[in-house]
């Protein structure tokens, strides 16, 4: 049986600058995700750089480092069974032009280095990027939807 999970989400700078942050907000609501945490900031060069960390010393870390503090972002965390895979899901591959149809960067991007939206890849990377962007009084929890029960066959407590 599938759990309850969270996952971090960014729009980066180029999906601010697009106006597309309702858009992409929408999308995980529709999707039956739970927003419990979000924040409009900008990205210093150490946030940058530790959550980029595991590309350190490849030839890209310095171009995501420089294009991630090029203007805000909005930070998110969303809950919900499965969060992680249906996030990704909704985001789409890495490569919009790979994209599907439906997902966001199928539909509002069109290259890799310009792919609006950054979505955690697993449990870990989850974690660690959600403590890279809030802390944990910063995120609501345990708050319920009156529709949850529609979204979901798993019980709460």
């Amino acid at each position: 049986m599938a759990e309850m999970e969270r996952t971090f989400v960014a729009v980066k700078p180029d999906g601010l600058q697009r106006g597309l942050v309702g858009e992409i907000v929408s999308r995980f609501e529709k999707r039956g995700l739970k927003l419990v945490g979000l924040r409009l900031l900008q990205v210093t060069r150490q946030m940058a750089e530790t959550h980029y960390g595991e590309h350190k010393g490849k030839p890209f870390f310095d171009g995501l480092v420089k294009f991630i503090t090029s203007g805000p972002v909005v930070a998110m965390v969303w809950e919900g069974k499965d969060a992680i895979a249906i996030a990704r899901a909704t985001i789409g591959a890495t490569n919009p032009a790979s994209a599907a149809p439906g997902t966001i960067r199928g539909d509002l991007a069109i290259e890799i280095g310009r792919n609006v939206v950054h979505g955690s890849d697993g449990p870990e990377s989850a974690s660690r990027e959600i403590g890279i962007f809030f802390s944990e009084n910063e995120l609501i929890s345990g708050w319920s939807r009156n529709l949850d029960s529609w979204l979901t066959e798993l019980v709460t407590k």
